[in-house]
């Protein structure tokens, strides 16, 4: 099972600091999102400091519209793919 996100919070320059339960931290920069179809909201002074956690979906999120897969955010800060990161688990499973 991919970690959950455990915190979140704006690193300014449209990057977010993220923690996951399995103790994986980092910095995402999405500044390459920056204005493009519903990341135009970004756009407005004070949005995206206002990042958190949806309590349902645990997506990162800025409000109703806009949030991002957080299993997407933990493949980037672990530099692996999802299929790179199955074959961790399967292996462990085969223990």
């Amino acid at each position: 099972m991919i970690p959950k996100p455990t915190h979140v919070e704006s690193a300014g320059e449209f990057k977010i600091k993220l923690s996951y339960a399995d103790g994986t931290t980092g910095i995402a920069d999405l500044s390459h999102l920056v204005g493009k179809g519903v990341f135009s909201l970004w756009q407005k002074e004070g949005v995206f400091e206002k990042v958190y956690i949806d309590p349902e979906t645990n997506s990162i999120a800025w409000n109703e519209e806009v949030d991002i897969c957080p299993d997407t955010l933990f493949f980037k800060l672990k530099g692996i793919t999802f299929n790179e990161w199955k074959k961790t688990q399967l292996s462990y499973a085969d223990h």
